[in-house]
């Protein structure tokens, strides 16, 4: 089995009465030849991975090796403990969690790639706000995890999901879009609802350059996390709302790819432009690297 667009990923759903989820989890099945019970497992692991991920970095102060992070998803966290939120708990707390995941990827600690580790605070983030603020059980977690797979095969597979090659559009544009999906399905939407609220993420991402100050997944890339889930959350509430998408997610799709490819390389991943560029950006570029090659 092999789905090429959301369009047929649609009909499948349609076809056979089934979820994103489920249908991502047959054409697994199908694929790796491994069992419905091996591959959850396998997703349930992941799952967990990303819980500890969180729990590990709600609640720690320290900075990266760059010295240039760190620290936020606790401020963020006790903010949402103390202070009227504004945008209130959900994002709040998505937004402390995403934090929480790409501030320990700045650390070297583990994390789940989802697609990339530079994109990896958005789908976490959202799940586990969901866990907290919904009561949403695990279980029910990791099948978000499926359909935001399911998402991410087919952006991946008609564009692409690195920022070197297509920009932060790609990245944090990608898993905005997976995140979106898979809040729609979770809250009971249908697989048309989800793919709407997924392009309607993507669309709102469209040109986002990739621009790390010093080259390192850090600045602005970790609060680029936090804004997705906010975004994520957004695009849910339209599609479950009832909006759709009047372009076709596979057109925004092909649209971030065409987007992508004609993006000079200063604004893909190269840190030669955009904020890498500015005065403060040049600066720590210069403090890190004082000795050629390697961190002061």
């Amino acid at each position: 089995m092999k789905i090429e667009s959301m369009k047929e990923l649609i009909q499948q759903c349609e076809e056979e009465g089934k979820t994103i989820s489920e249908v991502m989890l047959d054409m697994e099945v199908e694929n790796s030849g491994k069992t419905h019970e091996a591959l959850i497992d396998k997703m349930t692991a992941r799952l967990q991975q990303m819980k500890d991920t969180i729990d590990l970095g709600i609640q720690d102060p320290s900075s990266s090796p760059s010295g240039i992070s760190g620290g936020d998803a606790l401020r963020v966290n006790e903010y949402v403990k103390k202070e009227s939120i504004l945008s209130g708990n959900y994002i709040g707390d998505a937004m402390s969690f995403s934090i929480a995941t790409s501030e320990s990827n700045a650390k070297m600690g583990i994390i789940v790639a989802t697609p990339t580790a530079g994109a990896a605070g958005v789908l976490p983030g959202v799940l586990f706000s969901l866990h907290k603020n919904d009561n949403t059980p695990f279980e029910k977690l990791v099948e978000g995890l499926f359909t935001a797979s399911a998402l991410g095969y087919v952006i991946a597979n008609r564009s692409f999901i690195s920022g070197a090659a297509g920009g932060c559009q790609a990245e944090v544009g990608s898993a905005t879009a997976m995140a979106a999906g898979a809040i729609v399905e979770l809250k009971g939407g249908s697989p048309e609802q989800a793919v709407h609220a997924a392009a309607i993420a993507l669309k709102s991402l469209l040109g986002l350059v990739c621009d790390p100050v010093a080259g390192l997944v850090e600045v602005p890339c970790i609060k680029r996390n936090v804004m997705g889930t906010a975004i994520a959350f957004s695009a849910a509430d339209l599609s479950l709302a009832g909006v759709k998408s009047r372009i076709p997610c596979d057109e925004v799709i092909k649209a971030m790819y065409d987007i992508g490819s004609e993006m000079p390389r200063t604004l893909k991943e190269t840190a030669l432009g955009g904020l890498a560029a500015t005065e403060t950006g040049q600066q720590v570029k210069e403090r890190m690297f004082k000795k050629k090659g390697g961190f002061e």
